[in-house]
Parts: C-alpha cells; structure tokens; sequence
C-alpha cells in the first residue's frame, strides 16, 4: 500500500472544527497524468495543490492517485485500503473513453472504499439524459432524446421550424459533440451549424451532411443516442454555474461569453471568455442558491433515483436564462458536470474537506 505523501508545512490551520477521525484514515486524489508524473506524484505540482494543503491543515492525510489506463492495475493496487477516494476524470480523456477507469472504480468501491463521484452517480447526473429526465421541473426545458439517425432525420426539421436547436452527445466535456443548428433565414433549407467546442466557427450545410456529421454519435460506444435541447436565447446574457458539495451550494463561476455566444451577423462568433470565480454568498444568485438547497437538488436527486449519500462530493450545475415569467427570470439547466469537476472556486475547498471528514466519520 502506498503511503500518504508529505503535504507543504505551510498550510493554514484549518476552521472546521476538532473531530476524532479513525486511526490511520486516508483519503485518496485520482487525476489522470503519464508515467513521470505518477513516478513524482507531488502534491505541490498538481492542479490540486491547495485542496492537498487543506486535508494537511486538517489533519487528514491525502495522497496523489495520479491515473491512466497504461497503469490502471497498478493504481488499483494503491487504492485498495484507501478511506475515500476523490476521483478527477473526464468522459473523454487524451482520446480515451473511461470505461477501464469507470470498472476499475466500482471494483474500489465494492471493497469498500467511498469513491465520489462514484460511476453510477455520474451515469445518474452527468450525463446530458439529465436533461431529458428533469424537463418537466422547474429549471426544465423543451428536451428531446434522439435514439437513431432514422428519428433525428423524422423529427429534427419540425422543431427547427420553431426554432434553433442545441443537439447533445451523450456523454462530454469541454462542448465536445454539442452543436447549435438553426435554419437559414428567408425560407432557405440550407442550415446553420456550430460545435461548441472553442474556436469552432458557423458552418453552412444542408440537412443531408448535418445528419451525416450526426452519424458518429449514435455509435453504441458514443452512447447511441442524443439529445436535443431548444436552444435559449438569453445565452447572451450569460452562463452562470453552481458549485455544490454534496446538497450545499458552495460557490459560483459566471462566464459571459461561453460557447455558442453567438456572433454579429456576417462575424465570427466571439470565443468564450474566462469563468469568474465567486463564493456562495455572491448577491445577484442568492435566489438561485435558495431553490437550489431548498428545492431543487432535491427535485433532481429524486428523479435520478440518487439516494442522499450518494451525492458526489464535488459537483456543479450550469444554467441558462430562460424566458422571464410572473416570478422573474427563470433558471434552465443546461448540463449537470460530476466527472471533473476543475477547477472549481477556492470556496468549496473548505466545504469538501468537511464533506470528506464527515465521510470519514462515517456521518450520513
């Protein structure tokens, strides 16, 4: 078993509170890196420095878990004994699909170690099938599940005559497979269509080579299905995405320019600006931070079938504008991120080493 590695003596003390934790308890921090950087595993050259420095302050000892599939047996072995495992990945990572780390995780956690976010949390929020799950809530909209070129191609054209549309892989990050589709103006068939991953462009096409460009992402190892999302026209105003540790908002990110801003006619499309970070208490979201602990995350763990304790650690929503009612502007959720969640507000750092101590208390 691999021991703790040493954490920056220079670490603050901690707030929390005294609480006696198990003797020996270890908690585990899994990102993916290459060979040198698991032969180094230096806390202090992570991306997770600050959360290293904060278990030390803590008095838990932490140590880097750093993945790839190359040495996934080998990071297995290490994790076995681990107390809670905090788990960092993408969907789609240097080109690999997660599946080997996704097994690898239940078999950790089927020995008894408290993985977050655990792979069937993440089957349960994380992907775009959320969106389908929760449309009838109130941060709901007009979604749609695609199972097959065959339906895309049946249903696709009358709802782009409403509108534009946002069609969604299954399963990413970083906009990877979301595609913004609108038709021409003037009663042309040609359409209008935009990845969000950045520094995409518009792109002209007809209906034909949009479904063909569609094909990929009804592959069985794609996920076999997407999902279609109306697109909302407030993204102008901003994106703003909560930061929750377990079912506590913990902070806030609010980005202005995001993917599929969309650009002054005859313009490329602007490319998105940085997120801002903030703590929970920012004025202009305290509304959005009450639904959310009070109602909504609730609502949602509810209809996924989540129970409580199984909430991942680290998580957070995006959200829209959508289209202003009685009460005031109205929240829509445009995804729900739990696989790798980075970087997120220094906020939250003290919120989950508390959540994890708990964890480690055995405390529900």
């Amino acid at each position: 078993m691999q021991k703790p590695y040493p954490t920056p003596s220079s670490a603050a003390p901690s707030d929390a509170p005294a609480m006696t934790l198990p003797h020996d308890a270890q908690v585990a921090l899994l990102y993916p890196g290459d060979r040198a950087m698991r032969d180094r595993s230096n806390p202090a050259e992570s991306r997770f420095a600050a959360l290293f420095e904060a278990f030390a302050a803590a008095g838990i000892a932490a140590c880097p878990a750093v993945y790839h599939d190359d040495f996934a047996g080998e990071v297995e072995a290490q994790l076995r004994g681990i107390d809670v495992l905090l788990a960092w990945c993408n969907p789609i990572e240097g080109g690999r699909r997660r599946h080997r780390l996704d097994e690898m995780l239940r078999r950790v956690a089927d020995s008894g170690v408290q993985v977050s976010a655990h792979p069937d949390a993440i089957l349960a929020l994380g992907t775009k099938d959320v969106l389908v799950e929760t449309r009838d809530l109130p941060f709901g909209s007009d979604v749609h599940r695609i199972d097959s070129l065959a339906q895309l191609e049946a249903q696709l054209p009358q709802r782009l005559s409403r509108g534009a549309r946002v069609l969604k892989q299954h399963r990413g990050h970083s906009g990877i497979g979301v595609w913004r589709v609108e038709r021409e103006a003037g009663g042309s068939q040609m359409l209008r269509v935009r990845h969000a991953q950045r520094a995409s462009e518009d792109e002209r096409m007809d209906f034909a080579a949009l479904v063909d460009r569609m094909a990929p992402y009804f592959d069985v190892a794609n996920g076999g299905h997407m999902i279609d999302q109306a697109w909302q026209p407030r993204l102008a105003e901003g994106m703003v995405r909560a930061y929750l540790v377990e079912d506590r908002v913990a902070g806030f990110g609010v980005q202005a320019v995001n993917a599929l801003y969309p650009g002054a006619r005859g313009e490329p499309p602007p490319q998105p600006g940085p997120r801002l970070y903030h703590g929970p208490d920012l004025p202009q979201y305290q509304g959005l931070k009450a639904l959310l602990e009070s109602r909504w995350i609730e609502m949602l763990r509810s209809r996924v079938g989540l129970a409580r304790e199984r909430l991942p650690l680290l998580w957070d929503c995006d959200f829209l504008l959508g289209e202003r009612d009685a009460s005031g502007d109205r929240y829509v959720l445009c995804e729900v991120n739990v696989s790798s969640v980075s970087p997120f507000p220094p906020s939250a750092i003290p919120s989950l080493v508390a959540a994890v101590r708990s964890r480690l208390r055995g405390a529900p």
